[in-house]
Protein backbone atom coordinates (compact mmCIF):
# COMPACT_ATOMS: atom_id res chain seq x y z
CA UNK A 1 0.00 0.00 0.00
CA UNK A 2 1.08 3.62 -0.35
CA UNK A 3 3.54 5.31 1.94
CA UNK A 4 2.80 8.51 3.83
CA UNK A 5 3.50 11.74 1.95
CA UNK A 6 6.70 13.35 3.19
CA UNK A 7 7.43 17.05 3.66
CA UNK A 8 9.47 17.14 0.44
CA UNK A 9 7.44 15.67 -2.37
CA UNK A 10 9.42 14.28 -5.27
CA UNK A 11 7.39 14.29 -8.49
CA UNK A 12 8.88 12.00 -11.14
CA UNK A 13 7.89 11.77 -14.81
CA UNK A 14 9.08 8.89 -16.96
CA UNK A 15 10.22 9.98 -20.44
CA UNK A 16 10.85 7.93 -23.57
CA UNK A 17 11.49 8.62 -27.25
CA UNK A 18 8.46 10.17 -29.01
CA UNK A 19 6.77 11.01 -25.72
CA UNK A 20 4.22 13.84 -25.77
CA UNK A 21 6.15 16.76 -24.27
CA UNK A 22 3.02 18.45 -22.88
CA UNK A 23 2.17 15.28 -20.94
CA UNK A 24 5.36 15.92 -18.95
CA UNK A 25 5.89 19.67 -18.85
CA UNK A 26 2.20 20.49 -18.26
CA UNK A 27 1.90 18.69 -14.91
CA UNK A 28 5.44 19.60 -13.85
CA UNK A 29 4.72 23.29 -14.46
CA UNK A 30 1.71 23.04 -12.14
CA UNK A 31 3.93 21.73 -9.35
CA UNK A 32 6.59 24.37 -10.07
CA UNK A 33 3.95 27.11 -9.96
CA UNK A 34 2.64 25.67 -6.69
CA UNK A 35 6.16 26.14 -5.31
CA UNK A 36 6.09 29.78 -6.44
CA UNK A 37 2.75 30.31 -4.71
CA UNK A 38 3.98 28.62 -1.53
CA UNK A 39 7.09 30.80 -1.57
CA UNK A 40 4.98 33.96 -1.95
CA UNK A 41 3.15 32.92 1.23
CA UNK A 42 6.41 32.47 3.11
CA UNK A 43 6.15 28.69 3.02
CA UNK A 44 8.68 26.11 1.89
CA UNK A 45 8.90 25.15 -1.77
CA UNK A 46 7.70 21.59 -1.30
CA UNK A 47 7.66 19.95 -4.72
CA UNK A 48 10.80 18.70 -6.44
CA UNK A 49 10.42 17.77 -10.11
CA UNK A 50 12.49 15.10 -11.85
CA UNK A 51 12.50 13.37 -15.23
CA UNK A 52 13.79 9.81 -15.58
CA UNK A 53 14.22 7.62 -18.65
CA UNK A 54 15.72 4.28 -19.57
CA UNK A 55 19.05 6.12 -19.63
CA UNK A 56 20.04 9.53 -18.31
CA UNK A 57 20.42 12.28 -20.90
CA UNK A 58 18.43 13.70 -23.81
CA UNK A 59 15.07 12.19 -24.78
CA UNK A 60 13.43 13.07 -28.10
CA UNK A 61 9.79 14.14 -27.81
CA UNK A 62 7.09 13.90 -30.46
CA UNK A 63 7.26 17.65 -31.14
CA UNK A 64 10.98 17.51 -31.92
CA UNK A 65 12.46 19.09 -28.80
CA UNK A 66 14.58 17.11 -26.38
CA UNK A 67 14.00 16.79 -22.67
CA UNK A 68 16.84 15.94 -20.32
CA UNK A 69 16.39 12.88 -18.12
CA UNK A 70 18.04 13.48 -14.75
CA UNK A 71 18.81 9.80 -14.23
CA UNK A 72 18.12 6.29 -15.46
CA UNK A 73 15.04 4.75 -13.94
CA UNK A 74 17.10 1.82 -12.61
CA UNK A 75 19.02 4.32 -10.45
CA UNK A 76 15.91 5.92 -8.99
CA UNK A 77 15.24 5.16 -5.33
CA UNK A 78 11.49 4.59 -5.34
CA UNK A 79 11.38 4.95 -1.57
CA UNK A 80 12.00 8.68 -2.01
CA UNK A 81 9.29 9.24 -4.64
CA UNK A 82 5.94 10.77 -3.75
CA UNK A 83 4.26 10.78 -7.18
CA UNK A 84 5.24 8.99 -10.40
CA UNK A 85 3.55 9.96 -13.67
CA UNK A 86 3.67 7.89 -16.86
CA UNK A 87 2.93 10.02 -19.96
CA UNK A 88 1.60 9.08 -23.37
CA UNK A 89 2.77 9.84 -26.86
CA UNK A 90 3.63 8.33 -30.22
CA UNK A 91 6.23 6.13 -28.54
CA UNK A 92 3.72 4.62 -26.12
CA UNK A 93 2.86 1.49 -28.17
CA UNK A 94 6.50 0.39 -28.08
CA UNK A 95 6.86 1.10 -24.36
CA UNK A 96 3.61 -0.75 -23.76
CA UNK A 97 5.37 -3.99 -24.75
CA UNK A 98 8.30 -3.51 -22.34
CA UNK A 99 8.07 -6.25 -19.68
CA UNK A 100 10.88 -4.72 -17.63
CA UNK A 101 8.99 -1.41 -17.54
CA UNK A 102 5.86 -3.24 -16.41
CA UNK A 103 7.76 -4.76 -13.48
CA UNK A 104 9.19 -1.36 -12.55
CA UNK A 105 5.67 0.08 -12.56
CA UNK A 106 4.45 -2.75 -10.32
CA UNK A 107 7.34 -2.13 -7.93
CA UNK A 108 6.48 1.57 -7.88
CA UNK A 109 2.83 0.83 -7.14
CA UNK A 110 3.87 -1.02 -3.99
CA UNK A 111 6.36 1.56 -2.75
CA UNK A 112 5.20 5.09 -3.55
CA UNK A 113 2.31 7.27 -2.41
CA UNK A 114 0.85 8.06 -5.84
CA UNK A 115 1.18 6.44 -9.25
CA UNK A 116 -0.57 8.07 -12.18
CA UNK A 117 -0.63 8.41 -15.93
CA UNK A 118 -1.30 11.14 -18.45
CA UNK A 119 -3.14 10.53 -21.72
CA UNK A 120 -2.33 7.18 -23.37
CA UNK A 121 0.23 6.43 -20.66
CA UNK A 122 -2.72 4.69 -19.00
CA UNK A 123 -2.18 1.75 -21.34
CA UNK A 124 1.29 1.21 -19.84
CA UNK A 125 -0.25 1.07 -16.37
CA UNK A 126 -2.92 -1.26 -17.71
CA UNK A 127 -0.36 -3.63 -19.22
CA UNK A 128 1.44 -3.68 -15.87
CA UNK A 129 -1.79 -4.80 -14.22
CA UNK A 130 -1.96 -2.00 -11.66
CA UNK A 131 -5.31 -0.70 -12.94
CA UNK A 132 -7.23 -3.96 -12.55
CA UNK A 133 -10.36 -3.31 -10.49
CA UNK A 134 -9.74 0.45 -10.45
CA UNK A 135 -11.46 3.37 -12.11
CA UNK A 136 -9.52 4.73 -15.08
CA UNK A 137 -9.67 6.95 -18.13
CA UNK A 138 -7.38 7.77 -21.03
CA UNK A 139 -7.42 9.85 -24.20
CA UNK A 140 -10.89 9.67 -25.75
CA UNK A 141 -9.49 8.07 -28.91
CA UNK A 142 -8.21 5.08 -26.92
CA UNK A 143 -11.05 4.54 -24.44
CA UNK A 144 -12.74 1.81 -26.49
CA UNK A 145 -9.41 0.06 -27.06
CA UNK A 146 -8.59 0.14 -23.36
CA UNK A 147 -12.02 -1.14 -22.36
CA UNK A 148 -11.75 -3.97 -24.88
CA UNK A 149 -8.20 -5.03 -24.00
CA UNK A 150 -8.53 -4.67 -20.22
CA UNK A 151 -12.04 -5.70 -19.12
CA UNK A 152 -11.06 -5.73 -15.42
CA UNK A 153 -10.64 -1.95 -15.48
CA UNK A 154 -13.63 0.23 -14.61
CA UNK A 155 -13.49 2.63 -17.55
CA UNK A 156 -14.71 6.20 -17.01
CA UNK A 157 -14.15 7.48 -20.51
CA UNK A 158 -15.62 10.94 -19.98
CA UNK A 159 -13.64 11.78 -16.84
CA UNK A 160 -10.69 14.17 -17.02
CA UNK A 161 -8.93 12.10 -14.36
CA UNK A 162 -9.64 9.38 -11.83
CA UNK A 163 -7.73 10.85 -8.87
CA UNK A 164 -9.69 11.34 -5.67
CA UNK A 165 -7.82 11.65 -2.35
CA UNK A 166 -10.93 10.49 -0.48
CA UNK A 167 -11.37 7.37 -2.58
CA UNK A 168 -15.08 8.17 -2.92
CA UNK A 169 -15.20 8.99 -6.62
CA UNK A 170 -11.83 7.80 -7.82
CA UNK A 171 -8.58 6.44 -6.44
CA UNK A 172 -6.05 8.14 -4.13
CA UNK A 173 -3.17 5.80 -4.96
CA UNK A 174 -3.26 4.66 -8.62
CA UNK A 175 -5.04 6.90 -11.11
CA UNK A 176 -5.09 8.10 -14.70
CA UNK A 177 -5.95 11.22 -16.66
CA UNK A 178 -7.52 11.80 -20.04
CA UNK A 179 -5.93 13.31 -23.11
CA UNK A 180 -2.89 15.61 -23.01
CA UNK A 181 -3.95 18.79 -21.15
CA UNK A 182 -5.99 16.70 -18.71
CA UNK A 183 -2.62 16.01 -17.08
CA UNK A 184 -2.73 19.64 -15.94
CA UNK A 185 -6.18 19.07 -14.42
CA UNK A 186 -4.76 16.03 -12.63
CA UNK A 187 -1.80 17.97 -11.25
CA UNK A 188 -4.11 20.74 -10.00
CA UNK A 189 -6.20 18.11 -8.21
CA UNK A 190 -3.05 16.76 -6.53
CA UNK A 191 -2.03 20.25 -5.41
CA UNK A 192 -5.53 20.80 -4.04
CA UNK A 193 -5.32 17.54 -2.09
CA UNK A 194 -1.91 18.47 -0.70
CA UNK A 195 -2.42 22.15 0.12
CA UNK A 196 -6.12 22.98 -0.16
CA UNK A 197 -8.44 24.67 -2.60
CA UNK A 198 -7.14 28.22 -2.16
CA UNK A 199 -3.57 27.39 -3.15
CA UNK A 200 -4.70 25.24 -6.06
CA UNK A 201 -6.98 28.05 -7.22
CA UNK A 202 -4.04 30.48 -7.09
CA UNK A 203 -2.00 28.09 -9.23
CA UNK A 204 -4.86 27.71 -11.71
CA UNK A 205 -5.26 31.48 -11.97
CA UNK A 206 -1.53 31.94 -12.53
CA UNK A 207 -1.69 29.42 -15.36
CA UNK A 208 -4.98 30.86 -16.72
CA UNK A 209 -6.73 27.54 -16.14
CA UNK A 210 -9.96 26.32 -14.59
CA UNK A 211 -9.34 24.71 -11.22
CA UNK A 212 -12.09 22.25 -12.11
CA UNK A 213 -12.76 22.35 -15.81
CA UNK A 214 -16.51 22.15 -16.57
CA UNK A 215 -17.58 18.91 -18.17
CA UNK A 216 -15.47 15.93 -19.08
CA UNK A 217 -13.60 14.95 -22.19
CA UNK A 218 -16.86 13.82 -23.82
CA UNK A 219 -17.46 17.49 -24.56
CA UNK A 220 -14.52 17.13 -26.94
CA UNK A 221 -15.29 13.66 -28.24
CA UNK A 222 -18.96 14.49 -28.82
CA UNK A 223 -18.18 17.68 -30.72
CA UNK A 224 -14.85 16.92 -32.36
CA UNK A 225 -14.81 13.25 -33.28
CA UNK A 226 -17.81 13.59 -35.60
CA UNK A 227 -16.42 16.76 -37.18
CA UNK A 228 -13.14 14.96 -37.90
CA UNK A 229 -14.92 12.23 -39.83
CA UNK A 230 -17.69 14.29 -41.35
CA UNK A 231 -18.02 15.16 -44.99
CA UNK A 232 -17.97 18.77 -46.08
CA UNK A 233 -21.78 18.60 -46.32
CA UNK A 234 -22.02 18.17 -42.52
CA UNK A 235 -19.01 20.15 -41.27
CA UNK A 236 -20.74 23.52 -41.23
CA UNK A 237 -23.79 22.16 -39.44
CA UNK A 238 -21.69 20.44 -36.77
CA UNK A 239 -19.74 23.62 -36.09
CA UNK A 240 -23.01 25.57 -35.77
CA UNK A 241 -24.85 23.18 -33.43
CA UNK A 242 -23.12 23.72 -30.04
CA UNK A 243 -24.03 27.41 -30.01
CA UNK A 244 -27.68 26.86 -30.91
CA UNK A 245 -28.82 24.05 -28.65
CA UNK A 246 -31.78 26.05 -27.34
CA UNK A 247 -33.34 26.21 -30.80
CA UNK A 248 -35.62 23.78 -32.63
CA UNK A 249 -33.26 21.09 -33.90
CA UNK A 250 -35.81 18.81 -35.50
CA UNK A 251 -34.89 16.60 -38.44
CA UNK A 252 -36.49 19.01 -40.92
CA UNK A 253 -34.55 21.97 -39.50
CA UNK A 254 -31.22 20.13 -39.55
CA UNK A 255 -31.77 18.78 -43.04
CA UNK A 256 -32.64 22.26 -44.28
CA UNK A 257 -29.46 23.75 -42.84
CA UNK A 258 -27.43 20.97 -44.44
CA UNK A 259 -29.15 21.51 -47.79
CA UNK A 260 -30.57 17.98 -48.01
CA UNK A 261 -33.92 16.29 -47.90
CA UNK A 262 -34.72 14.78 -44.49
CA UNK A 263 -34.32 11.26 -45.87
CA UNK A 264 -30.94 11.96 -47.46
CA UNK A 265 -29.77 13.85 -44.40
CA UNK A 266 -30.66 10.97 -42.07
CA UNK A 267 -28.77 8.52 -44.27
CA UNK A 268 -25.66 10.71 -44.64
CA UNK A 269 -25.60 11.62 -40.95
CA UNK A 270 -25.88 8.01 -39.79
CA UNK A 271 -23.17 6.96 -42.25
CA UNK A 272 -20.70 9.68 -41.22
CA UNK A 273 -21.47 9.89 -37.52
CA UNK A 274 -22.38 6.36 -36.59
CA UNK A 275 -25.61 7.48 -34.94
CA UNK A 276 -28.91 9.15 -35.78
CA UNK A 277 -29.26 12.95 -35.78
CA UNK A 278 -31.59 12.76 -32.78
CA UNK A 279 -29.11 10.69 -30.79
CA UNK A 280 -26.28 13.10 -31.54
CA UNK A 281 -28.34 16.16 -30.56
CA UNK A 282 -29.31 14.48 -27.31
CA UNK A 283 -25.67 13.68 -26.51
CA UNK A 284 -24.36 17.19 -27.02
CA UNK A 285 -27.29 18.69 -25.11
CA UNK A 286 -26.49 16.47 -22.13
CA UNK A 287 -22.81 17.44 -22.29
CA UNK A 288 -23.69 21.12 -22.46
CA UNK A 289 -26.03 20.70 -19.50
CA UNK A 290 -23.34 18.99 -17.49
CA UNK A 291 -20.94 21.87 -18.11
CA UNK A 292 -23.55 24.48 -17.20
CA UNK A 293 -24.48 22.67 -13.99
CA UNK A 294 -21.06 23.70 -12.67
CA UNK A 295 -22.26 27.31 -12.62
CA UNK A 296 -23.63 27.90 -9.12
CA UNK A 297 -25.66 30.93 -10.26
CA UNK A 298 -27.84 28.91 -12.63
CA UNK A 299 -30.94 26.92 -11.75
CA UNK A 300 -31.65 23.54 -13.27
CA UNK A 301 -34.59 25.15 -15.07
CA UNK A 302 -32.18 27.70 -16.62
CA UNK A 303 -29.88 24.90 -17.75
CA UNK A 304 -32.78 22.97 -19.26
CA UNK A 305 -33.87 26.01 -21.27
CA UNK A 306 -30.40 26.92 -22.51
CA UNK A 307 -29.69 23.36 -23.63
CA UNK A 308 -32.94 22.92 -25.53
CA UNK A 309 -34.86 20.72 -23.11
CA UNK A 310 -38.47 21.88 -23.03
CA UNK A 311 -38.89 21.23 -19.31
CA UNK A 312 -36.58 20.42 -16.36
CA UNK A 313 -38.23 17.00 -16.17
CA UNK A 314 -37.11 16.27 -19.74
CA UNK A 315 -33.57 17.21 -18.75
CA UNK A 316 -33.82 15.02 -15.67
CA UNK A 317 -34.93 11.93 -17.59
CA UNK A 318 -32.37 12.40 -20.36
CA UNK A 319 -29.54 13.15 -17.93
CA UNK A 320 -30.45 10.06 -15.88
CA UNK A 321 -30.47 7.86 -18.97
CA UNK A 322 -27.03 9.00 -20.14
CA UNK A 323 -25.18 9.40 -16.84
CA UNK A 324 -27.14 7.27 -14.35
CA UNK A 325 -27.61 10.26 -12.02
CA UNK A 326 -30.13 13.09 -11.95
CA UNK A 327 -29.02 16.71 -12.51
CA UNK A 328 -29.60 17.47 -8.82
CA UNK A 329 -27.60 14.41 -7.73
CA UNK A 330 -24.82 15.40 -10.11
CA UNK A 331 -24.66 18.90 -8.64
CA UNK A 332 -24.69 17.60 -5.07
CA UNK A 333 -21.88 15.19 -5.85
CA UNK A 334 -19.61 17.34 -7.98
CA UNK A 335 -20.36 21.02 -7.37
CA UNK A 336 -19.44 23.03 -4.27
CA UNK A 337 -23.04 24.18 -3.74
CA UNK A 338 -26.39 22.78 -4.79
CA UNK A 339 -28.44 24.53 -7.41
CA UNK A 340 -32.06 25.35 -6.87
CA UNK A 341 -34.23 22.79 -8.70
CA UNK A 342 -36.35 25.57 -10.22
Amino acid sequence: MSAQISDTRLIVCYAYDEVMSLDIVGPLQVFATANDELSSLGRARTYENMVVADEAGPVRTSCGIRLHADMALRDLDLAGVDTLLIPGGNGMPERRKDKALHQWVRDAEERIARLGSVCSGALILAEAGVLDGRMATTHWSRCDEMARDFPKIKMMGDRLHSYDPTGFDGDPHVFTSAGVTAGIDLALAIVEADFGRNLALSVARRLVMFLKRPGGQAQFSSYLIPQKGATARLAGLLAWLPGHLEQDLSLDVLAGRAGMTPRTFSRVFARDMGMSPARYIERIRVEAARALLQDEAMTIADVATLCGFRHPETLRRTFQRHLAVSPQEYVERFARKSLSPV
